[in-house]
């Protein structure tokens, strides 16, 4: 099986690979299946701090009611690594039926390639393919106040503090279209 046609974004050192159904279900078989399906090497330290199993059930469900989804819920990230792709971090938004015109992305680099700027260089890609869109007006962020390293990710791509977040404890940062 192969990945759908979906518009993948490279950046100077990361590629960032739509996911899809084929990959989501891969990634929910095991290490090895997700390894084979996106052509990399999956470090064991995957998944990332503060990721969310059910998210995979939540991808699932939105390519099925609209496959043109794909691509704005998650990207994983891969780098070169020896001649071989590794692994190393996700990237994605979405928008909200109540807030069509405003994407939420988030971000996450495995622990050991954090501190090299690659979730800024993975976010700030993202946000110019949101924001490449005409129908999206705002780019938000969230985030715990106890991240000092996602409140750098979020001002290096142009946001700036707004208030309390959507979640609970959360802070939120905006961007709006210039």
């Amino acid at each position: 099986m192969t990945f759908d046609l979906v518009e993948d974004i490279a950046t100077p050192r990361l590629a960032l690979i739509a996911i899809t159904t084929y990959s989501v279900d891969a990634e929910e078989a095991g290490r090895g299946e997700f390894a084979s399906a996106v052509t990399a090497r999956v470090p064991e330290t995957w998944p990332p701090e503060h990721w969310e199993p059910h998210v995979l059930q939540f991808l699932r469900d939105r390519f099925a009611s609209d496959p043109a989804d794909v691509g704005w819920h998650r990207y994983i990230a891969l780098r070169e690594d020896g001649g071989a792709m590794t692994l190393i971090g996700t990237v994605g938004g979405f928008r909200r039926a109540a807030k069509p015109d405003e994407c939420e992305i988030g971000y996450s680099v495995l622990a050991e390639y954090r501190e090299r700027g690659y979730a800024t260089e993975a976010a700030q890609a993202f946000v110019r393919w949101a924001l490449s869109h005409a129908d999206v007006e705002d780019i938000v962020a969230q985030t715990f106040p106890s991240l000092p390293a996602s409140i750098r990710v979020m001002e290096k791509c142009g946001m700036t503090f707004v208030g309390a977040g959507y979640e609970e404890g959360t802070i939120l940062y905006r961007r709006v279209r210039s």
